[in-house]
């Protein structure tokens, strides 16, 4: 049988068809407009996805038996804002997470309402990108939208409704809203309350491998499949990337450094660090997940390298840092070029160096800028750790982890060992496979990741090494309290 994940992306969507086996047969990436009607916005038209998601599928789907396409499910991008009216029409266009308009609100939610209250409600505190504020936004900016309001639904939610009819979403997606009671799995009164709205105006909330319904007779015909084909609630994008990277059970991590970087680590149990530092979600894998999400992490190796040094040549930069280099290092650099989410939240924190001489080296500062990140990601790292998560291992993938120096850099300032995948398809690839839980391919999630997603190689921390960098970590930690009263000042 066949299955498809669809990753509703940002730039564009990606469909990925997958047999059983979990052998890719096909992938087909799919673009649509992004919209910044002001500065800091950004805006995307459902109309454009559903279209794309569609000629998408039928380019996917061409070549092989498509009545062995058995289920549907998605990645996508979490916290953009859909509205339908009472016909179903798509009110305004979607606000997507990378839209900044909703500080006021935002504001409003953190200090007046509280955060010890958000946390209280919804495991987590507000930032601009999450939906609750965007919901605020249209109430105070655009009340006559607001009054139509029927549906609230998000991005991938609104290709699952056109599929098949189904208001749902999932418990993954649900968390990076602001409404959602992570620890019962259920929507907030009191949430709800606040943003003056109803459960009625809120989707159906499934597991991420739960079959939500079937294709619509209309929609079956035109794709050209049966109408029995199942479609699964899916998940947030990164939680199915999770899913994509085995990242599944008790204590599995996947640490990704893409322009931002981020550190996902699954539990069995529900947890909520004491500061809100890292996100805390419910997972795809029916349970929970810690989330810290640095706003540069390759992006520092980029600007470093294409900015400062004007060249493109990695390897050969990398080249000069030796191993006899690697903690030893007197050179220290916050990676903060566009502030930090966390654990600091801070959005005037800003990239720093210190620690250089007259002897400190073109050399030593690259050294700085890729330890930096790692020190960083160490900082979510260790508030997972205080709330007792037990982590021997990590995945690690994205465009920063093709980098062989940047893995052993990362495996000895955390002190685990870092397994590279077989397959970095990423939300799309979890998606087909929740699908294919979703129609018995497989038992559950963890079945199915242990069986599909292979180990190709691994590094392993060097004692000597990890014991110099815990060294310099803990140095390291002292220098964002140290500074960050200046950074208002200066940003």
């Amino acid at each position: 049988m066949y299955y498809v994940g669809v990753d509703l992306g940002t730039s564009a969507v990606k469909l990925l068809l997958m047999e059983g086996t979990g052998k890719i047969a096909n992938i087909v990436s799919r673009e649509y407009p992004l919209y910044f009607p002001n500065p800091g916005w950004s805006e995307q038209d459902p109309e454009d996805w559903w279209s794309a998601v569609k000629e998408g599928l039928k380019e996917l789907i061409k070549d092989c038996d498509r009545s062995q396409v058995a289920g549907i499910s998605f990645g996508g991008q979490m916290h953009g804002l859909v509205i339908l009216d009472k016909d179903d029409n798509v009110i305004r266009p979607a606000i997507l997470w990378n839209d900044g308009r909703t500080q006021e609100e935002t504001d409003y939610l953190n200090n007046e309402i509280g955060k010890d209250r958000l946390s209280k409600y919804t495991a987590n505190i507000a930032f601009t990108g999450f939906t609750a504020p965007k919901i605020l936004w249209v109430k105070n900016k655009e009340p006559e939208n607001f009054a139509k309001i029927s549906k609230i639904m998000l991005p991938k939610d609104y290709i699952a409704y056109m599929l098949t009819g189904s208001f749902c979403t999932d418990v993954s997606d649900a968390s990076g809203m602001l409404l959602f009671d992570v620890e019962h799995k259920c929507w907030s009164r009191e949430m709800m309350e606040i943003c003056g709205v109803s459960e009625a105006q809120l989707a159906k909330i499934y597991e991420s491998y739960d079959v939500v319904g079937t294709l619509k007779p209309e929609v079956a015909a035109e794709l050209g499949l049966s109408e029995q084909v199942k479609v699964a609630a899916g998940a947030g994008d990164n939680a199915a990337a999770a899913i994509g990277t085995g990242t599944v059970g008790d204590g599995m991590c996947n640490i990704s450094l893409g322009t931002s970087g981020t550190i996902f680590i699954s539990s069995r149990n529900f947890g909520v660090d004491k500061n809100n530092a890292l996100h805390s979600f419910a997972h795809a894998d029916g349970r929970y997940h810690l989330m810290g999400c640095m706003l540069s992490a390759a992006s520092c190796n980029k600007w470093w390298m294409e900015e400062i040094l004007q060249t493109t040549e990695f390897g050969k930069e990398q080249a000069a840092i030796t191993d006899d280099r690697l903690g030893n290092n007197h050179v220290y650099f916050l990676p903060y070029l566009m502030g930090e989410r966390s654990p600091h939240n801070d959005a005037n924190a800003r990239g720093t160096f210190i620690g250089m001489t007259m002897d400190s080296t073109r050399a030593d500062l690259y050294q700085a800028v890729l330890e930096g990140v790692a020190f960083a990601i160490r900082d979510s790292f260790e508030v997972a750790k205080s709330l007792g998560v037990d982590i021997r291992s990590s995945k690690i993938c994205g465009g920063g982890a093709k980098s062989p120096l940047w893995r052993k850099i990362f495996a000895n300032v955390l002190n685990i060992r870092l397994d590279i995948i077989e397959s970095e398809e990423g939300p799309g690839y979890g998606g087909a496979i929740l699908a294919a839980v979703a129609c018995g391919e497989y038992a559950s999630v963890e079945e199915a990741a242990a069986k599909l997603v292979k180990v190709v190689d691994s590094v392993e921390p060097d004692p000597e090494l990890a014991a110099r960098y815990e060294e310099r970590y803990r140095r390291f930690a002292r220098i964002y309290p140290a500074v960050k009263e200046l950074f208002p000042e200066i940003s």
